[in-house]
């Protein structure tokens, strides 16, 4: 069965049947990657450390968003 028949035969269900079926599908694209995760807490941490040594300086964050 391909993708337009299953999106087919998905719209003949009632509303909350589709709505559950839709509630799973993007749970389960709402996993962390964990190796993500990981790389992002080793970069939080590398940045917290080289602030507290004092090679760089914060910025208010307001004057940061300046601009966008």
């Amino acid at each position: 069965m391909g993708t337009q028949e299953i999106i087919e035969q998905a719209l003949k269900l009632k509303a909350t049947e589709r709505f559950e079926i839709v509630e799973q599908i993007l749970q389960s694209l709402d996993k962390p990657d964990q190796e993500i995760e990981r790389i992002w807490a080793d970069e939080a941490g590398r940045r917290l450390q080289i602030h507290d040594a004092g090679q760089v300086q914060g910025i208010p964050l307001d004057e940061a968003l300046k601009g966008l």
